[in-house]
């Protein structure tokens, strides 16, 4: 479980498999973001993407998964400020398989408790495509 000081710009790590279900993408879909090209296996074939994809949030909501098992549940991460240039460059489909990469880019002091991690995360698919990319700002407990 590492501090704040401890971190340093260069870390990273890879991590995490997660199967993407076709029920779970349309049950995430019909609760958060239920339109047709995630919910609707007949008007997604006719739609740019040729078949069901995943909302970009119910990928987030992956990653976070991923994150959260591979690295922050056994951290002194304390919660996130926010996302800087969240992107989707890729649809996650139906029986994607998920993993996580990070890199740590900047770290500087927030407060006498806490500093500000800035963290690169890039979600890929088994073939390789990049499917999310974020720069997450992450607060982390200091010594």
């Amino acid at each position: 479980m590492e501090y704040f000081e401890e971190l340093a710009v260069g870390d990273g790590d890879s991590f995490g498999e997660y199967e993407v279900t076709r029920e779970e993408v349309t049950e995430f879909a019909g609760q958060y973001d239920p339109q047709p090209i995630h919910t609707d296996p007949d008007a997604a074939a006719a739609s740019m993407f040729g078949g069901l994809v995943a909302s970009g949030w119910h990928t987030a909501a992956m990653t976070m998964r991923l994150l959260v098992d591979g690295w922050l549940d056994d951290s002194r991460a304390l919660g996130a400020l926010g996302v800087d240039a969240l992107r989707w460059p890729e649809p996650v489909r139906p029986g994607d398989r998920l993993t996580v990469a990070t890199e740590i880019r900047e770290t500087e002091p927030f407060d006498a408790e806490r500093g500000r991690v800035a963290v690169e995360v890039t979600t890929t698919t088994r073939r390789g495509d990049t499917v999310l990319s974020m720069t997450a700002q992450v607060l982390w407990e200091r010594r």
